[in-house]
């Protein structure tokens, strides 16, 4: 009878609220069986899932690892193509050889550069390029590249010997490959553990919506020229030090120490205000 009157009790609630199939109306066994069969499909789809996602990996890596002969030599040609453009004042097509938009150049002293309007200033503003020249630039061949494929994309160094290295990423567009950044590490850097990854980590330790996204400086010829964007990083001695230009025409003089768990942290931070001479 208790059985009964909570049947009673169910149904008269189902029919209320429209569930006319629900499975209130159906045998204890019905029921009972129909989530079985709910539950082995939810565990089969999830499986299934796990796997595809799993599969996707590999092919991805694979897709990786399936880089063409062709590939190679077209990153190789960028690298090169490079220090052509650099060495020969070039600086739109310089600008080219970076992904449209997100691309970015970034060194100690120049900081982090992205975007084509500033790549295409930072050349101009490059030393050699100050001075027109009736004598065309001397071609400058480019370092070979050692490629490191990774499953998050494609990887490069490329050895300046006793003036550093560059730290690459490549990314395919469809004009060909491009760089999606180029870090130049120099030796004083990476004698202090720092490469693209730190540089990178200092940067987002250090960088504010306060500060000033780019720094032009006058030059002896009463010109303002590009120098910096974003944070510039210096190693002295080991120590590794860092300016950041403010929107207020101040600046902070940074000072960075790395903890025993692997994160930057500030040893010290100054804030300067505008009119004293800057550390560049």
């Amino acid at each position: 009878m208790q059985d009964s009157s909570n049947f009673k009790i169910s149904a008269s609630h189902g029919f209320k609220t429209g569930l006319r199939n629900s499975s209130i109306f159906e045998p204890c066994w019905v029921t009972l069986s129909r989530h079985m069969k709910t539950l082995k499909m939810s565990r089969v789809l999830g499986a299934v899932a796990v796997v595809m996602m799993a599969w996707s990996i590999i092919i991805g890596g694979q897709a990786l690892q399936a880089l063409t002969t062709q590939d190679k030599a077209d990153i190789q040609a960028l690298v090169t193509s490079y220090a052509k453009a650099l060495g020969g004042c070039a600086a739109n097509e310089y600008a080219d050889l970076f992904a449209p938009g997100t691309g970015y150049f970034a060194s100690g002293f120049r900081g982090h550069v992205v975007g084509r309007e500033r790549l295409i200033a930072m050349v101009q503003s490059e030393r050699q390029c100050l001075t027109v020249s009736n004598t065309p630039a001397a071609a400058r061949p480019g370092p070979t590249v050692a490629l490191d494929i990774r499953p998050t994309g494609v990887y490069g160094i490329a050895d300046l010997g006793n003036a550093g290295q560059y730290e690459d990423e490549y990314v395919k567009t469809p004009k060909g490959w491009r760089f999606a950044g180029r870090t130049v590490i120099t030796p004083a850097e990476k004698a202090a553990g720092l490469n693209a990854s730190e540089m990178m980590a200092i940067r987002r330790l250090a960088g504010g919506p306060q500060d000033s996204e780019e720094f032009w400086a006058m030059g002896q010829d009463g010109v303002k020229r590009f120098r910096s964007s974003g944070v510039v990083i210096v190693v002295t001695a080991g120590v590794v030090t860092g300016c950041v230009y403010l929107k207020d025409g101040g600046r902070y003089d940074d000072v960075y120490e790395k903890t025993a768990q692997g994160y930057w942290r500030f040893k010290s931070r100054v804030y300067v205000a505008e009119g004293t001479a800057a550390v560049q």
